[in-house]
């Protein structure tokens, strides 16, 4: 068996070291452009050069080592349409996106943010406490990431919310789906959560006409993609003070532009998209599981719907 590795970052030795442990049996052959490579079974990829698409129609399957699916469902008809693609799952990534969110969520109910300023300004002013029951979250994307973010908050007894794409359900949590849905949902949420797969459809949901949907003074966590927010709106709104604040760990350029405006406000807080890191052994681990469930003629689970776009 083999198995073609390609590496943004070029840092393929630590993974070839780690499939050497979890599928000792696969041999792994690197990929270069340019340079020729025997047939391969399955490609293991995130973000693929164009020029690797053809590699891609030789191979059983190709797994992706991250949750997203954009980065390669970007070449759309360009990709080989008989060779399924299979994300990651948890792998990790779940209880740090929960980490980060409830972090952030806190942070905005118990105005830390706001001592923060006031630390810098020397002032000691103890500020009057949020109400609970008025701070409802709302969690945009009722997937793997955003499940396990609602599990996470709901030790904290804030009214939660969830919007998705289609009908969905979880206990204590009351759930809006589609379009109609999505005005009711904005309305009546203090902190919008977006954990959105990145689509036609999801692109700049997070316009000013959707913002400005949210009660005054509500708050904009975007862990998913930077597309999902037009940041020339969420920063007229934040000057307004009908955002109130906003932390971002996706950007539609990475890293943000040293001249980006972003940069000034000090009611945006930034963090260079380390919400959820892919961690290296466990995705090997699990990639290495699935390798084997299709060995034996098995269903493997999180396979991409190209339809849907996640």
């Amino acid at each position: 068996m083999r198995i073609l590795l390609h590496r943004v970052d070029g840092q393929t030795e630590p993974w070839v070291k780690d499939f050497a442990r979890h599928l000792p049996e696969a041999e792994i052959v690197l990929w270069r452009a340019g340079e020729p490579h025997p047939p391969c079974d399955y490609a293991v990829v995130w973000a693929p050069p164009e020029a690797m698409l053809s590699d891609l129609a030789e191979v059983k399957a190709i797994f992706l080592t991250g949750a997203g699916v954009d980065a390669i469902l970007k070449f759309d008809s360009a990709l080989p349409q008989n060779v399924p693609i299979v994300r990651l799952g948890d792998a990790g990534m779940g209880v740090q996106m929960a980490e980060y969110v409830t972090h952030s969520v806190l942070r905005y109910f118990r105005r830390f943010d706001e001592y923060e300023t006031q630390t810098r300004a020397g002032q000691w002013t103890p500020l009057p406490p949020h109400n609970r029951e008025d701070f409802a979250v709302g969690v945009l994307g009722l997937g793997m990431l955003g499940t396990r973010v609602l599990q996470s908050l709901k030790e904290f007894g804030f009214p939660l919310r969830a919007w998705s794409r289609s009908e969905k359900s979880m206990e204590g949590v009351q759930c809006f789906h589609g379009a109609d849905g999505l005005d009711t949902f904005l309305r009546g949420t203090r902190v919008a959560v977006c954990l959105l797969p990145l689509t036609k459809e999801t692109s700049n949901i997070f316009n000013r006409t959707n913002m400005c949907k949210l009660p005054e003074g509500s708050y904009l966590i975007n862990v998913a993609r930077g597309a999902h927010v037009a940041e020339p709106d969420l920063m007229a709104l934040v000057k307004s003070g009908h955002i109130a604040a906003a932390t971002l760990d996706v950007f539609r350029n990475e890293p943000l532009p040293v001249q980006h405006p972003f940069w000034q406000e000090p009611r945006i807080t930034i963090t260079p998209h380390i919400a959820a890191l892919t961690l290296r052994r466990e995705s090997v681990q699990q990639i290495a599981g699935k390798i084997r469930q299709l060995e034996r003629g098995e269903p493997v689970a999180d396979i991409v719907n190209r339809h849907q776009g996640y």
